[in-house]
Formats: structure tokens, sequence, C-alpha cells
């Protein structure tokens, strides 16, 4: 066995293992809290509510470790099985070798095999785990038609733009990667503006805010921090899910403030008002600006380093290929980063927990910071997040921090 495929393949049932201890750890963790409210939380969530948190976050665990295992396993079919080789395969029968219609043909199977593998869990989550806890809504029509649209929009957008990058590649010399990154940011950039009027509306109906004393709270609200939106609207999230959120969208004057209905049925004007000051937050100290320069740089650096590789023969060798060219470079490269990167993940849960911490700050300060705990309390009541996760699995997955240490920064004026 070539030397880079014995790591590749220690690397990737290390990362299984890794996964498989923090899910366990999570689930045991969670288990073991299940029958004690936290006292910070006893006079607002009963025991009830806390328990069944803690059997979704284990049913939802207990589903990602299977996906984990599916998903290893499938990689490694594609790479070291020789899978995605017989795909390459076949290609070359129907197309030239490395050609644009080539490209597009390797990506498009190697997609539908994940597709067809993912699929089965997709549906056990919507329509047997997340329905059990009540959360689900949506029906078969519009799953079916929610795929229908995604597939649509890959063929409409992914298509041109994976011939961009490929055409990039081929006519821009050693230095493809560094206008390949360029054209990467530009549609990025495009996306963001484009998301709101274009993309989100084909899957769900946004209306303006009606309610006229919410309005106008927010609108205080927004004034006071010297924020402008382009509207403020409320999405149908209750066709899919009783989940409920709030987020922007969108960039420069093209930003946009929109509540899931399921939200504003749930919370009251002032919890509202809180939890769009933490949105606000994050606008005023510029993570979204700030996040976006730093996938740019690491981009940049991924894709050198991809530009390092693309002709060094050990490399498809080593994943079990031996067509090399530029569509099959991008595909390899993207199944081995996750390999060897995912144990960076505390690095940028920390980042982001940096950031909703300030995002807080700046809510209690502009807002109220006893509804914006409120607001929390109420939501992760409502969407049954525990209150107990453990912390290692937590450093990994979470975003946010852990109730606790949120709402005790809150409580504290530490936030």
């Amino acid at each position: 066995m070539p030397m880079f495929s014995l790591i590749f393949l220690c690397a990737a049932l290390l990362g299984f293992a890794l996964r498989l201890w923090l899910g366990l750890r999570q689930m045991h963790h969670v288990a073991a809290h299940r029958d004690a409210v936290p006292a910070a939380f006893s006079a607002r969530i009963d025991l009830a509510a806390h328990r069944k948190a803690a059997d979704y976050t284990c049913a939802k665990t207990r589903l990602a470790l299977v996906e984990t295992a599916i998903g290893t396993a499938l990689l490694l079919t594609l790479t070291l099985g020789g899978l995605l080789q017989a795909i390459a395969d076949r290609a070359t029968q129907a197309f030239v070798p490395n050609g644009y219609a080539y490209g597009l043909t390797l990506f498009a199977l190697t997609g539908l095999v994940g597709f067809v593998v993912d699929l089965p869990a997709s549906l056990y989550r919507t329509f047997v785990l997340e329905a059990r806890f009540g959360f689900n809504t949506m029906t078969p029509t519009l799953f079916v038609s929610d795929l229908l649209k995604q597939l649509l929009l890959a063929a409409l957008i992914g298509a041109p733009v994976l011939l961009a990058v490929l055409w990039l590649m081929a006519h821009m010399g050693p230095l493809w990667w560094f206008w390949v990154w360029l054209f990467w940011l530009a549609f990025n950039v495009a996306v963001l503006l484009l998301y709101p009027t274009l993309i989100a509306p084909l899957f769900n109906t946004f209306s303006p805010l009606e309610d006229a004393a919410l309005k106008t709270r927010i609108e205080s609200l927004m004034a006071r921090c010297g924020f402008a939106a382009k509207g403020l609207f409320v999405m149908d999230g209750s066709k899919r899910s009783a989940h409920g959120n709030a987020y922007f969208t969108g960039l420069g004057r093209n930003k946009r403030i929109v509540f899931f209905d399921t939200l504003l049925a749930t919370l009251t004007p002032p919890q509202v008002e809180a939890v769009l000051a933490h949105e606000l937050g994050h606008f005023k100290h510029r993570h979204i600006v700030k996040r976006i320069a730093l996938l740019a740089l690491a981009s940049l650096v991924l894709l050198w380093l991809l530009g390092q590789l693309i002709d060094a023969p050990w490399f498809y060798a080593g994943l079990g290929v031996h067509a090399p060219g530029t569509a099959m470079a991008l595909l390899l490269f993207g199944f081995a980063l996750p390999v060897f990167t995912f144990p960076l993940s505390p690095l940028t849960s920390a980042l982001s927990r940096r950031h909703e911490y300030e995002a807080d700050r700046y809510a209690a300060a502009n807002a109220d910071a006893d509804q914006l705990v409120g607001a929390l309390v109420r939501l992760y009541q409502d969407n049954a997040a525990t209150l107990t996760p453990d912390p290692l699995h937590s450093a990994f997955y979470d975003s946010h921090p852990p109730a606790s240490l949120r709402i005790a920064a809150l409580q504290g004026g530490t936030a």
C-alpha cells in the first residue's frame, strides 16, 4: 500500500474513532443528567421538557453516529476501494478524458452516489426522528419538491460554476489557483447578494411583518443602533418544522431581517427585540465580514495547496486513482480535506462562540438582558436543545456557547 494511502486510511479511521468517542460521551453525559433540571433553569423549565431535550439530543446523536459510519465507509469505498476510479472509467468511455463534459459527468455521478447513500438517513431524520418529537411538519410532497429544486439549482448554478473553475484551471497557467480563488470569492459575494431575492423565495414564502406594534419596536431598535435593512419579513418556517429562528441575510443595501413564524408565535415582543439586538450585534462587530475574510484566507491557502498537489502522482495513487486531471483533483481534495481538518474544529467553534458572547453583550447594552435570557430559555425549551451537553463534544460541534455559560454571562454582566 502506498505511504499516502496508509496515512489517509489511518487519518480516516482515527477521525471516525474520534467522532464515535465524542458522540458516546455526549449521549452518556446527557443521559446522566436527564432526571434533574440544572438549578439555574429549574424555575423556567420543567422536568418533562428537560427529559424531552435529553431524549431528542441522544436520538440525534445516535443518528449522527450512524451517518458518520456510513460516510466513512463511502469515503473509503470511493477512494481506496476504487469506486471513484470506476466512475472515472465510465465517464471516459462516453467523453474525452479530462474534457469539460467528462468533468461534469464525474462530479454528477459521484454526487448521485452520495445522494442515494444519504437519502435514507435524511428521510429517517425528517419523517421519523423529527416527527417523533413533534417537530416535523413537512409533507412527503414538499420533501420531494425541495429535492427537485435543489437538483435544478445544482444544474443551473453548480454546473456553470464548475465549468468556470475547470476552465481557469486549464488556461491560467501555474497560478490558476489564484484566479480560481478570485472567481470563488466573487461567486460567494454574488450568492450573498442574490440569495434573499432569487433563491430563498424558491423554498419559502416571505411576507412583510404586519404586527404594527412589533414593527415599531424593531424599527426603534434599528434606529438606536444605526442599522438600516431593506425590510422586515416573516418566513413560513412552520411548513417544514416547528423549530424557531431569526436571521439576517444579504449584504449592503440588500440586507433583510427574517423571522420564522414559529418564533413570533412563541416569543413576546420584548423578547423578539432582544433576539434582534443580538443579531444586530453581529453586524455591529462586523462578524460576517470577519468570517468572510477568514474564509477567504483559508480558501486561498487551500487552493495553493491543491496547486502543489495537482501534478503529484502520489496524491492520486494514494487515494486509489490512476486517472489524474483537474476534475479528479478537485474531487479528491474535497474528500481528503475534512479527514485532516476535523481535529481543528474546536478552533473554529471557539471563534464562533467568542462572536456570540460579543453579540450578547451588544444586546444587553441596547435592549433588555433579562428579555434575552427569557428568549434564549424559551428557544432552548421549544427546540428541545439540551441544557447539559458534554463539554468536549460541545467544543467540537457547537458554534454557540452552552446555555448555562451563556445565560450566566448575561446575568452576571460579563457576556
